[in-house]
């Protein structure tokens, strides 16, 4: 199991962009969780195989339509283990 966080900027704010996360993570099968930051980027971290959370973050690159993404960044975390994936704001 691996975990990772990533920022996701662009237009991503006020598009539905946690739903379509919410969405990818039951679909691809992680954990964790996703939200918005003041500065309007989207936090979101995701727990799960190594190829369940890739394809977690390469869905957020796409994004949902009316979204456009212009970057996102990952880093490696320490899993929690978390055991479900919630939109925490």
């Amino acid at each position: 199991m691996i975990a990772r966080r990533a920022v996701v900027s662009g237009r991503v704010q006020g598009v539905g962009f946690r739903f379509f996360a919410e969405r990818a993570a039951r679909e691809t099968r992680v954990y964790g969780w996703v939200r918005n930051l003041p500065d309007g980027n989207v936090e979101t971290v995701a727990e799960g195989e190594e190829e369940a959370v890739a394809g977690y973050l390469e869905r957020l690159r796409s994004g949902p339509l009316g979204s456009k993404v212009t970057a996102l960044t990952a880093e490696d975390v320490a899993p929690r283990h978390y055991t479900s994936f919630e939109i925490t704001r």
